[in-house]
């Protein structure tokens, strides 16, 4: 990558994760490679999970969470641990520059919650090489991050069929 940016997306509204991982689909049609880490998320096999394994060596994701929820106010040293490992993963993934686009997806939410520090997660943003493009998704998004961002795009909930009972659907969130 000739020079590599930094993307947000965010916001309340669905589609954050599908536009970072529709944006490695483009990446791996021309060849790049593209890693995703998942924070916060692990145990459930999301469709892109079972995606990758077919676009490997091209695509590879990394979930570093539980099936489980995170509790904001409390959460468990497990959950604590995980992401800490996840960010460590990243880190050096990024110093590597083994892939040329890296998804850090719910990072944002990681960092709202705590179990990344601010400073250390502006740290890495500010020392990124130049060839990798970072995207970075979850809501939330602390301005600092924005900041340094090169793009930021909101999603916004006008209406979502959650609210009138339908599950999540495989496919589709899952």
């Amino acid at each position: 990558m000739e020079k590599g940016l930094i993307q947000v997306y965010t916001g309340n509204g669905k589609g954050k994760t599908t536009a970072a991982l529709g944006l490695a689909l483009r990446a791996v049609g021309h060849g790049l490679k593209v890693l995703v880490i998942q924070f916060m998320k692990g145990n459930i096999r999301y469709g892109e999970f079972e995606s990758y394994k077919k676009l490997s060596p091209y695509l590879t994701i990394k979930q570093t969470g539980r099936e489980t929820f995170v509790s904001k106010t409390n959460p468990d040293p497990v959950d604590i641990k995980l992401v800490q490992d996840g960010f460590a993963l990243a880190k050096k993934a990024i110093a590597d520059e083994e892939y040329d686009i890296i998804i850090l997806d719910e990072i944002n939410v990681a960092i709202d919650y705590g179990l990344i520090p601010l400073t250390d997660f502006l740290h890495v943003l500010d020392t990124k090489p130049g060839g990798v493009e970072l995207i970075l998704t979850g809501r939330n998004a602390r301005p600092e991050v924005m900041d340094r961002a090169h793009l930021v795009t909101e999603m916004v909930e006008r209406k979502h069929y959650f609210k009138n009972g339908v599950s999540a659907r495989k496919g589709i969130e899952i």
